[in-house]
């Protein structure tokens, strides 16, 4: 059997965050009842997709060190799932979005098994790769697709509240799930995969195992917001699988904190906030996050949530002393 690392090993930390990101949740359910623009509730809901996305990539990125660039084209294949079981099946959202987790689960079962024995740079450039060929077959299979012209998907919910909720919601189940994950064996072994893969492995971990189980449940996780963004938005194209997207969730997660559960919380209500401030000035808005990314890759490895950590350590360690 593998040798199992502590089971106390940052059990606190992993608390403090969690209850950090339930205190966020919570705040998020009242902004409805402060908030009357239906274009704010809006922004926000598109924020909680990328947060989802945000979520699912750090469980790979963060805790399991492996770098996907492919998060974006899962949300594209998990939308198309929903959309196209509509549009040709007339299939109902109560069957067309479990099988936006479901596809995106499969298909990860089967690259994972290919890729994950890649690390670093190939993996990125591997999972890039087949981000762009999916994204281009789905462009290019117009009479089964319809091309860029995307597809109709039917609505969950009509009105901003009532979809607001919904992706809360989802949003809370999704870290939740995380949590407990982590709580477990499965998440341990991960981090010990990420802070040292030859030396779990010479511990008995078996390594390409737990790496395919945290893709498959990172894409399922990015397959699902994809599907449920199409519900909100009633459409999916192949922009949902831009690379620049992909973009847009490394960003949030590295602002917001790599690796700890608060993080893309924190950096996705943050970036795609200021992304809609930024929108009239056009292409300054990716020079602004990649600046971002860099100053906290160099110097703030744990992001946003890092920075209140220490803030908050060293006030407490100023009060007690005399």
């Amino acid at each position: 059997m593998p040798a199992r690392p502590h089971p106390n090993l940052h059990t606190s930390k992993l608390r403090s965050e969690f209850l950090l990101s339930l205190a966020i949740l919570g705040a998020l359910a009242m902004v409805p009842l402060l908030v009357q623009s239906n274009y704010w509730l809006g922004v926000l809901i598109v924020s909680m997709y990328f947060a989802m996305m945000a979520c699912g990539w750090n469980l790979l990125a963060g805790y399991a060190g492996q770098f996907s660039l492919a998060p974006a084209a899962f949300a594209m294949l998990g939308g198309y799932s929903t959309g196209l079981l509509a549009y040709h099946l007339d299939a109902p959202l109560w069957i067309g979005l479990p099988m936006s987790i479901i596809m995106p689960g499969l298909v990860g079962l089967v690259l994972g098994r290919i890729v994950l024995r890649l690390s670093g740079a190939y993996l990125a450039l591997t999972t890039l790769s087949f981000a762009e060929i999916i994204r281009l077959v789905i462009y290019n299979s117009i009479d089964f697709t319809r091309g860029d012209q995307g597809l109709n998907v039917p609505a969950l919910y009509d009105g901003r509240i009532g979809n607001y909720y919904i992706f809360l919601g989802v949003l809370t189940l999704i870290v939740g799930l995380i949590y407990w994950l982590l709580r477990l064996p499965l998440g341990r072994f991960l981090q010990a995969i990420r802070d040292d893969e030859i030396g779990a492995a010479s511990r008995g971990i078996d390594v390409l195992r737990y790496k395919t189980i945290a893709f498959i449940i990172s894409c399922a996780i990015c397959g699902f917001a994809g599907g449920l963004y199409g519900t909100f938005a009633r459409l999916v194209s192949p922009e949902l699988g831009l690379i620049a997207q992909t973009g847009l969730v490394i960003a949030m997660v590295v602002i917001g904190g790599m690796g700890t559960l608060a993080g893309p919380l924190i950096g996705a209500m943050l970036v795609y906030t200021a992304s809609e401030f930024l929108r009239d000035v056009g292409g300054i808005q990716m020079i602004v996050f990649a600046a971002l990314v860099i100053i906290f890759a160099r110097f703030f490895r744990e992001g946003l949530w890092g920075l209140l950590r220490r803030v908050a350590v060293r006030r407490a360690a100023s009060k007690g002393t005399p």
